[in-house]
């Protein structure tokens, strides 16, 4: 590997003999306040930062930035072009690997992973990480259009491959090239069902004993599936009048599903929370967990519901890794019955059993100190 210039900040040793960490470029495209972000802020924090750090390399046009905190755990962040003008995106990218000598580039965005891939290896980086975070399913024509040109190529510029699970690993490399698995992990004691904590959060939204509270966490896109959750709220108050339903995101669809709420006469009975920082205190507050997304990866949220102890009922096309407790129900999207008879069965405050040993794969201290051990070995294997 060349030296790195004055401008980089990478590993070397100082005058005292004393090593910097190493700094890891982290293409996370648009910082918007979705799952993937939050993996690896999670990672992020729990990493070993006396070894290594993280650099963000965020589209211009995020509106969730957690610079603030990334700045203070010793991170920069790197606003580039977004994707959509390739042109001006491959520029920078280049730009920037030659600035700033990076060892290792992390590429968070899936399929997309082809551009900034390419142009590191164009630069010379000798560590190019793939991470699969997601996978394709129905709808969102244009989207899979594109997923499905650039898959063929997913193993052309990387080194290494990581996957937050098995389906999404061989869904973006296929079953023929070797991935390691980085669980989407979590802080297990942050997220552990509290009587109390529920008993407190209920009271802040005015939310009776006997009142069941459904619960979502995701950014209202097509992906999520939120309408659906609309109408099956609509399918349950006439057999279960208590019922509320609480959505915690923000997103471009967030309108339409407010607007679809109001046509089916059901918006008193729908609560729309925000982007919230304490998403492991409403967890606590819900009595069931439905997440009827069209695709996912391995959704983070899932396994935070289920470690709150909460009931989860998924769509059929997420993966069943995601059932970490061995109590998630998945069922079809293609209709209001299955979800709503389920439902009807539970009470509110009823809860899973969520023990740390079944958890054990999924707690962000030992992940962490995996990942800075694999990012070690590929510095020193440049």
């Amino acid at each position: 590997m060349s030296m790195v210039d004055t401008q980089s900040h990478n590993t070397k040793t100082g005058v005292n003999g004393s090593q910097k960490p190493i700094r890891v470029a982290q293409i996370v495209g648009k910082m918007v306040g979705g799952g993937v972000e939050s993996v690896v802020m999670n990672y992020y924090r729990y990493i070993d930062r006396s070894k290594v750090q993280f650099d963000f390399l965020v589209d211009e046009d995020s509106t969730r930035v957690p610079e603030e905190e990334i700045t203070t755990l010793g991170g920069r962040v790197f606003r580039i072009p977004p994707y959509q003008h390739p042109i001006r995106y491959r520029r920078e990218l280049i730009r920037l690997m030659h600035e700033q000598q990076w060892p290792i580039v992390h590429s968070n965005i899936n399929t997309l992973s082809v551009f900034p891939l390419s142009a590191a290896k164009k630069m010379g980086v000798p560590a190019r990480i793939a991470h699969s975070h997601s996978t394709m399913g129905k709808g969102e024509f244009a989207k899979n259009a594109m997923k499905l040109v650039l898959r063929p190529f997913a193993n052309v510029y990387p080194t290494v491959r990581f996957a937050c699970g098995h389906y999404a690993g061989e869904w973006l490399f296929g079953k023929n090239h070797d991935f390691t698995v980085i669980p989407n992990a979590i802080e297990l004691d942050k997220f552990r069902f509290d009587s109390t904590v529920r008993q407190k959060v209920r009271e802040e939204f005015g939310i009776a004993d006997d009142t069941f509270l459904i619960g979502h966490v995701g950014r209202f896109m097509p992906q999520k599936n939120q309408v659906f959750l609309v109408d099956m709220l609509a399918d349950l108050l006439p057999s279960r009048p208590n019922t509320m339903l609480a959505f915690v995101g923000e997103g471009p669809d967030k309108a339409d599903v407010q607007q679809h709420a109001e046509e089916l006469g059901v918006v008193d009975h729908v609560m729309f929370l925000g982007q919230r920082s304490d998403v492991n205190r409403l967890y606590q507050a819900f009595d069931v967990f439905c997440l009827p997304s069209l695709y996912e990866g391995l959704c983070l949220v899932g396994v935070e519901a289920q470690r709150a102890g909460l009931p989860c009922l998924f769509s059929d096309a997420i993966t069943r890794e995601v059932d970490v407790t061995g109590t998630s129900k998945f069922m079809p999207i293609e209709s209001h019955e299955e979800w709503s008879s389920s439902i009807l069965a539970l009470e509110p405050g009823i809860r899973i059993d969520s023990s740390d040993k079944a958890f054990s794969d999924y707690d962000i201290s030992e992940n962490a100190r995996e990942l800075t051990s694999i990012y070690l070995k590929l510095f020193e294997k440049k």
